[in-house]
């Protein structure tokens, strides 16, 4: 095995990180206690997308930079470290842009493609309701047949971009048992939009998308009617890998700043980096945030080879998202009172960790998963 990043990959994050910390900082910074807006999201999409984050996955005959999922991840994850809102709102656009790309008919990509990879539109995907959970056959927004068009509706929550997307792939149900991807379009087809707020990461929009009896032709089905759920699982395992990118950048600035503290705060006549046990909590960061990503890096290296790796992205995510919550906690012991302070960023780590805990499978759905996997029994069946 080789554990050592390509020289074109290394070559590629430490150029993005100049970017991000010249370019991108700046504009983010501003933005840490309410969503990124709309124009400023787009302005920073097109820098993003100048590296491939945002428009990576979509192969070049498409318009994107086609990056494989590792060398992807890797900038993904220099990007969270510093501005993991931004990291957020691009992984979701690129997740939609990708579904347009495989699933959507030759017209459709002519006309939304161009826009998505280089960041004059942002998307979203719409799965989660009130009340589903987990369950995604459960779901109960409907899409009905009438005559040449689709009339949708039905309300979606925890959707990220929600307030900010030009357009949204939804999953409806289209008859017993059977569900449907659409391309909705905010100015062409309209849909409401409801920001929540929430614990951490609010520099990413998340809301409720409510759709009243929106009409959508029937060209904007993405793939075939009935195979959306197929498209929504196979995109489950690319989204827990990329989750744990976000956590891995969070944790990775947690324990910088932990390190950055520790030298420059001096007790009993010496920094506290030399008193035993805050090496102890460092040294225990330090392992956590190592396994994790040897982890995440396995389930990326598996999924850029285009095997399954519904294993590997499960533990990746649980275990991933876990442990960086648990860095950001020892983070703040590191910094005592001043932890719980907004002076110190290290309050905001632990709050933009736990909530990596919950999309794309909480951790205990993700156990279950691994679980299924290990033991061919269905916890949830």
């Amino acid at each position: 095995m080789d554990f050592e990043l390509t020289d074109d990959q290394r070559m590629a994050v430490d150029a993005w990180t100049k970017v991000i910390e010249r370019d991108i900082l700046p504009i983010t910074k501003e933005y840490r206690d309410s969503f990124i807006p709309k124009e400023a999201a787009h302005r920073l999409l097109k820098l993003c997308g100048e590296y491939g984050v945002g428009n990576g996955w979509v192969g070049e005959e498409d318009g994107g930079l086609g990056l494989d999922y590792l060398s992807s991840g890797l900038l993904f994850e220099a990007l969270s470290r510093h501005a993991p809102d931004l990291a957020g709102i691009a992984w979701v656009t690129e997740g939609a842009s990708l579904k347009v790309a495989r699933t959507g008919s030759p017209e459709l990509k002519a006309r939304y493609l161009p826009g998505l990879v280089a960041g004059d539109i942002i998307g979203c995907s719409a799965i989660s309701e009130p009340g589903m959970g987990s369950s995604v056959r459960e779901m109960r927004t409907r899409a009905e047949k009438r005559g040449s068009n689709f009339h949708i509706t039905g309300e979606k929550m925890w959707t990220s971009n929600a307030s900010i997307a030009d357009i949204v792939i939804v999953v409806a149900k289209t008859g017993e048992n059977e569900f449907t991807m659409f391309l909705v379009d905010r100015e062409e087809h309209g849909f409401q939009t409801q920001e929540i707020d929430k614990l951490g990461l609010n520099g990413w929009s998340m809301g409720q998308i409510v759709f009243d009896d929106v009409v959508v032709p029937e060209a904007n089905v993405l793939g075939v009617v009935g195979g959306g759920l197929r498209e929504t699982f196979k995109g489950f395992e690319r989204s827990r890998c990329f989750v744990s990118t976000l956590a891995l950048g969070i944790g990775q600035a947690a324990l910088d700043d932990s390190l950055t503290y520790a030298r420059d705060r001096r007790t009993f006549g010496k920094p506290i980096a030399g008193h035993q046990l805050v090496q102890a909590l460092i040294a225990d960061m330090a392992t956590k945030l190592h396994a994790s990503r040897l982890l995440v890096y396995r389930a990326l290296a598996k999924l850029a080879t285009g095997q399954r790796c519904e294993l590997e992205a499960a533990m990746a995510k649980s275990f991933t998202t876990e442990s960086v919550r648990e860095i950001a906690s020892q983070a703040i012991q590191i910094h005592g009172a001043f932890g719980i302070t907004r002076e110190f960023p290290v309050e905001r780590h632990l709050r933009n960790a736990q909530m990596l805990t919950i999309p794309d499978g909480t951790t205990q759905i993700n156990q279950l998963i691994i679980g299924r996997f290990l033991t061919g029994e269905n916890a949830l069946a």
